[in-house]
């Protein structure tokens, strides 16, 4: 254990050379806000993946001592094969435990798409899906965010979100785990397209998850990554659009300027937007950038939702 957690700080001081002045990154004492603050793993997914340097078991601790953030978002692909795994989930919510930290949502990709038009092909993915669903409830989750994506036209590809989400959403219910969708690109990334879909399943615990950044609708590969965007759709727009099916906000930040706000969001903006529309839950910082380090950039963020949210 104590190994593991001067591993931890060491890592936090050796993170990087930060690209924003020290009194940006400084802590200060939080306010209370309209809203809680929670760390999505993606924000790490270099440090994990590229860097070997941590692992999903660590990501609990690492949230709550370098920081100070108590709730935590999963990325499946971190576990990918641990979903029914017990004992590997216990020694994660032993981790939880042991640093005070609240588990919230699990992402999930990499198991289909809900919005696939071919009847099989999305039938599967809602069957991929259900194991998610259940490790979930394991590990105290209320939500799992899933992709409605799928190949077609935007009609039918809205037709097939709305059989493929209703279905996950049916077996959720009863566990008392919420599905809910982000504008992860494609069609997804139109908010008049997700909240038209929302309307249409209409069901208590289907919801979206606004993603600040995540607005483009068509780029240069054709897909929902990669390349660049050719077509992007208005993210205040977007943003208003699908405040009302919300169950969470992901707090996107990528560069930010010499203020330590984010370089192209208008955060007061897009948080207004947010307390307007009457919610009140977990928004999760996601940090993406390549200026600065991870580590630097979810302070950063952090920094900013508690500098801006108090004067929203």
């Amino acid at each position: 254990m104590n190994n593991r957690r001067s591993f931890i700080k060491q890592l936090g001081t050796a993170a990087g050379v930060a690209a924003l002045a020290p009194e940006v990154l400084a802590f200060e004492p939080q306010k209370k806000l309209w809203f809680e603050i929670s760390l999505a793993e993606w924000s790490l997914h270099k440090a994990i993946f590229n860097e070997k340097k941590l692992t999903n078991l660590d990501f609990p601790e690492l949230a709550r001592k370098e920081f100070g953030i108590g709730i935590v978002e999963y990325v499946n692909q971190m576990f990918k094969d641990k979903a029914k795994d017990t004992a590997y989930l216990n020694e994660l919510l032993k981790r939880c435990k042991d640093n005070d930290v609240k588990n919230h949502l699990i992402m999930i990709d990499g198991e289909g798409g809900l919005a696939e038009t071919d009847d099989a092909t999305r039938n599967k993915a809602v069957d991929n899906h259900k194991k998610w669903v259940e490790c979930a409830k394991y590990l105290g989750c209320k939500t799992i965010r899933v992709n409605s994506f799928g190949r077609g036209t935007a009609e039918e590809v809205a037709k097939a979100a709305v059989d493929g989400l209703g279905k996950l959403g049916e077996f959720a219910a009863p566990v008392g785990i919420n599905v809910i969708v982000e504008n992860h690109g494609g069609f997804s990334s139109d908010g008049k397209w997700l909240s038209g879909v929302m309307k249409q399943v209409n069901m208590k615990n289907v919801g979206t998850l606004p993603d600040f950044g995540n607005f483009c609708i068509k780029r240069s590969t054709g897909g929902e990554w990669g390349g660049s965007c050719t077509e992007e759709y208005d993210r205040y727009l977007g943003v208003k659009e699908l405040m009302p099916f919300a169950k969470g906000v992901s707090a996107k930040t990528n560069d930010f300027d010499a203020n330590g706000n984010e370089a192209k969001m208008d955060y007061a903006k897009l948080l207004k937007i947010v307390k307007d529309a009457g919610f009140r839950g977990i928004i999760g910082i996601e940090y993406e950038g390549n200026v600065t380090s991870e580590y630097d950039g979810i302070k950063a963020t952090k920094k900013l939702l508690e500098r801006v949210g108090a004067s929203v």
